[in-house]
């Protein structure tokens, strides 16, 4: 196949990754987004197997059928309440793979003593750079995850000192392998650093936080993959790199600013390392005892309101209780109540992850209303159910200067007539500090399994 013929299949791949990528803006469109995201990638891979030069075909096609079987495997069978988990490994993987194919590309130009100039030299310190620290720092994420660590920071002594001088050690590894990038002796020492600087880098961060992480992690495996472009001179993979660095980079900012939390913060601040657990509030003060109430309860408030907002939190997920949910909103808006749902932007354990729950549930996308629309709506609301949210519906970031989150945008969901909380229990969530939204006059707690609460309470309003 000529070159100019692949270039054009590597154009045509990345148009069909910008418009994927553009569909994906929209719960209506997103799944076509990702078909034309797929195809791209099919064609970009279909090109790069007829370049010149790529000759070892048996090896190649194992290669690609073993990852795909690995991959239809475990996307098949993988839980949405884990879906968090996988996309931190995958990112990972992104960047894992940027480090391997940099390092046979200086292995293949040592061989053929062909002597890397312009940008590549830098191109090769930002793969195992990038790609180093993705990777481990995607598998702590990962482990915090899924609770094979614990999820608060991480600290020890002269810790800020100690990543410091090894980020120092880092740069000048950086320095030393754009100088002499041939070295596959230097090239493995930066990315042996790397893997240690992901490690230090992410065990500070706590759990409240691993929504940005796993965005900017996200990021990194994009800007690791356009800089391995740059080395293999493959356009295809430098403009789709750059794609999934400048998306991630923008969902970052997004993510910090609905915590208002700046992204060095978030990074470096520890959040949640000290845990204010007790039913007290900043000033010390009891806040009460919280009312508990039973499904049937609920079902009398229910029957005589005209507008109910769902707010969904990761305890949905954990229950797995979306599609109940659906059933009980649609009983709900069967009785006459105008029904929406409250969406909060870090909901859960990564961007969009209540939207991917409701639209597995097929609960209509014109039902989902984002937290600056909804937040007006709620002094006019007669009932809200919140289902396992706590720290995106807690009212102490507008009213409590002393809180860790004070600041920080949430759902203003105490503002409605009534308010039902279904929880398992009293614990905090994942921000470490407990919610005064639970001891307020017009809240209701509801305690149980979100999934079975949620059956009950749409049996009884049925039946009331």
């Amino acid at each position: 196949m000529s070159t100019t013929l692949i270039q054009l299949a590597y154009l045509v791949a990345s148009v069909l990754f910008i418009l994927g990528l553009r569909n994906l803006s929209s719960p209506r469109t997103a799944s076509l987004g990702n078909q034309m995201a797929a195809m791209g990638m099919l064609i970009a891979i279909v090109a790069t197997l007829l370049v010149q030069g790529v000759v070892d075909y048996p090896v190649v096609i194992a290669g690609l059928v073993v990852g795909s079987l690995i991959g239809a495997v475990a996307a098949s069978r993988i839980q949405m309440t884990d879906m968090p988990q996988m996309v931190a490994l995958l990112n990972g993987f992104g960047g894992a793979a940027s480090v391997l194919v940099a390092g046979a590309e200086v292995s293949s130009r040592i061989t053929a003593g062909e002597l890397p100039t312009g940008i590549v030299p830098a191109a090769i310190v930002a793969s195992a750079l990038i790609g180093g620290l993705t990777l481990t720092g995607s598998l702590i994420a990962f482990a915090k995850l899924q609770e094979w660590m614990r999820g608060a920071p991480i600290q020890y002594p002269a810790q800020q000192y100690v990543n410091a001088s090894i980020a120092l050690v880092t740069l000048a590894a950086c320095v030393a392998l754009a100088m002499a990038p041939l070295d596959l002796q230097l090239f493995g020492i930066l990315t042996a650093l790397a893997l240690l600087l992901g490690i230090l880098l992410v065990i500070p961060i706590g759990g409240a936080d691993m929504p940005v992480v796993i965005a900017l992690l996200n990021s990194y495996s994009g800007l690791a993959a356009c800089a391995t472009g740059f080395v293999l001179d493959n356009s295809a993979l430098v403009i789709s790199g750059s794609l999934v660095g400048a998306s991630g980079l923008i969902l970052t900012k997004i993510m910090c600013d609905a915590m208002n939390r700046s992204l060095g913060n978030v990074l470096f601040g520890a959040f949640g390392a000290q845990s204010a657990v007790a039913s007290v509030s900043a000033d010390g003060s009891d806040q009460g005892t919280p009312t508990a109430y039973t499904p049937i309860d609920a079902a009398v408030i229910f029957s005589n309101a005209r507008s109910v907002i769902v707010v969904p939190g990761y305890g949905m997920a954990v229950a797995q209780a979306q599609h109940a949910v659906r059933e009980l909103t649609d009983t709900l808006a069967a009785n006459g109540m105008e029904v929406n749902f409250a969406i909060h932007p870090v909901a859960g354990r990564m961007p969009g992850h209540m939207n991917v729950l409701l639209a597995e549930a097929d609960v209509p996308y014109e039902r989902l209303v984002e937290m600056d629309e909804i937040n007006p709506q709620f002094p006019e609301t007669d009932v809200v159910l919140v289902i396992g949210a706590n720290d995106v519906v807690n009212p102490a970031a507008r009213e409590d200067e002393g809180s860790p989150i004070y600041g920080m945008p949430v759902l203003e969901v105490d503002r409605a007539q009534h308010v039902f909380v279904i929880k398992r229990s009293m614990n905090p969530g994942f921000a470490g500090i407990q919610n005064p939204l639970f001891f307020k006059e017009n809240t209701m707690m509801i305690f149980g399994d979100a999934k079975k609460v949620v059956i009950e309470l749409n049996d009884a309003v049925k039946n009331y």
